[in-house]
């Protein structure tokens, strides 16, 4: 199944991968593009260290594109995205921040850069800046959609510019796949739906509960991570989000993230003064990060949260990932080939 979007990018097949922390780690990015799908690899976790032996296990196990993805508002991103550079990695995923030194660096030896938008105005700026395509991610993804839905926000973006997309929020299966093709995205990502395969890094329990939520068994905040958030509807989440940090609880939770993360404090105490806004960010992050490992790493959804979208109630089992993408494709060429034999 070509497009321009598997053209850019050297895939067989019009399915990504997008780099989820604690998930989308070496088994499945492997899984994924062996399959003729874009695998990319998670490195929010990880430091320079652990992302270039990460890298070098993907590379070590299929000589098929893959990528790496970087947030790169998030501590340690810019080491991380550095180490993909220097190891040339084929396709770099980055998001939340000024990403053109990433792109000229990618250029620098033939890589592609995608850039992650929210916002026909981000996927303008994008495309300006030099990006080679965009993974476009609407209201019912998981973690950090905005308020427009993917039906809506793909066309729009696909009309306001030049280079291929990439749908993500809402994609599972061959009819997600063939919806985003009709709306003129060359791929979709389908993290919750690719979050539930053997080879993610996530919990079996958190799979399992992936299975039986429904639809509507998610919350969009913004109390959680400091950001527009969408997360699995538990009792734990819902009472982490119920209402928002006051300053006294932001300036405690904020100096214990920048001692956890190795950073100094007095940066951390400027920061509080000159720019709250930061630091509020600062101390959401810190607080959110233990409740994710819990859910995400311990199968724990009572005492954590794990950020999930609303395809989860699409989901029904637990394949292969390698299978999962074959299949989908699979159904999206016969829905479409259905579609075309009928009369208009």
């Amino acid at each position: 199944m070509k497009t321009a979007a598997t053209k850019l990018l050297g895939i067989e097949l019009p399915v990504v991968l997008p780099g989820m922390s604690w998930i989308s780690k070496p088994d499945l990015v492997v899984a994924v593009s062996e399959a003729g799908g874009l695998g990319i690899l998670a490195t929010g976790p990880l430091s320079a260290d652990e992302t270039r032996a990460s890298i070098r296990a993907v590379r070590a196990r299929t000589q098929r594109p893959f990528g790496v993805g970087v947030t790169l508002m998030m501590p340690g991103a810019v080491e991380n995205a550095k180490v993909a550079l220097e190891e040339r990695v084929p396709v770099v995923n980055y998001q939340l921040g000024r990403g053109d030194w990433l792109i000229q660096g990618v250029h620098g030896y033939g890589g592609k850069a995608v850039t992650t938008v929210t916002s026909v105005r981000h996927a303008r700026s994008a495309e300006r800046a030099g990006a080679d395509a965009l993974l476009v991610t609407g209201h019912e993804a998981a973690a950090h959609g905005e308020d427009v839905s993917t039906m809506v926000l793909v066309p729009a973006v696909v009309r306001a510019v030049d280079i291929p997309v990439i749908a993500a929020g809402g994609f599972a299966d061959g009819h997600g796949l063939a919806a985003a093709l009709a709306l003129g995205a060359g791929a979709v990502a389908m993290g919750t739906r690719l979050a539930a395969t053997q080879e993610s890094g996530l919990h079996e329990l958190t799979k399992k509960a992936i299975v039986e939520k429904g639809v509507d068994e998610t919350l969009y905040t913004n109390h959680f991570d400091g950001m527009w958030a969408r997360l699995m509807k538990t009792p734990r989440s819902v009472a982490e989000t119920r209402r928002p940090m006051g300053f006294a609880e932001t300036a405690w939770r904020a100096i214990r993230a920048a001692r956890a993360l190795g950073m100094p404090l007095r940066p951390v105490v400027d920061r509080l003064i000159q720019n709250p806004d930061q630091a509020r960010l600062l101390a959401y992050f810190g607080a959110s990060i233990p409740l994710v490992e819990k859910a995400t790493l311990q199968g724990d959804i009572e005492g954590g949260v794990q950020f999930i979208g609303q395809a989860q109630g699409l989901v029904e089992d637990v394949p292969r990932a390698g299978e999962l993408v074959r299949r989908t494709v699979a159904d999206a060429r016969s829905i479409l080939e259905e579609l075309a034999g009928q009369p208009a």
